[in-house]
């Protein structure tokens, strides 16, 4: 008999939103999904509060300063894609800075898109959770 339990992978992606358009950054060179638009997002670290790994990911990737108490946590996504998550997916009232790509080798394009206006190339998990963001639904379930 094993012991070993099943573990979920935890992602957290931010919806940055500023005269009703969302901030998008188009993958490039990680070797997954390589040319669609996504979130600025970021896995857990372990030991981190959702709150925090957001606050890190805006950050690095974005060099904005979001302070954790400006996040809420507007949607939750259980996804199976290549691997299995748990999605958080976050707003921010408030942010520190203007949104700029830091991490030159893994975004090549950084935009701002009306929420109901997305790019075609923008990854289906991250559209799925905006339009349930749209539609108030806190949880939804993607099969990809």
């Amino acid at each position: 008999m094993t012991t070993d339990r099943f573990t979920l992978r935890a992602a957290t992606y931010l919806l940055l939103i500023k005269d009703n358009k969302l901030l998008l950054q188009r993958r490039f060179n990680t070797g997954w999904e390589d040319g669609k638009y996504s979130l600025i997002a970021g896995h857990l670290d372990g030991k981190e509060q959702i709150t925090h790994t957001m606050a890190r990911e805006a950050l690095e990737e974005a060099g904005i300063i979001v302070k954790p108490n400006d996040l809420h946590v507007v949607h939750t996504m259980h996804r199976n894609s290549n691997q299995e998550y748990i999605d958080f997916f976050l707003v921010a009232d408030a942010w520190e800075g203007t949104p700029e790509i830091k991490e030159l080798d893994k975004a090549d394009k950084m935009e701002w898109f009306p929420l109901d206006n997305l790019p075609e190339n923008t990854l289906p998990h991250v559209k799925h959770a905006i339009n349930c963001y749209s539609k108030k639904e806190t949880f939804s379930e993607f099969n990809w």
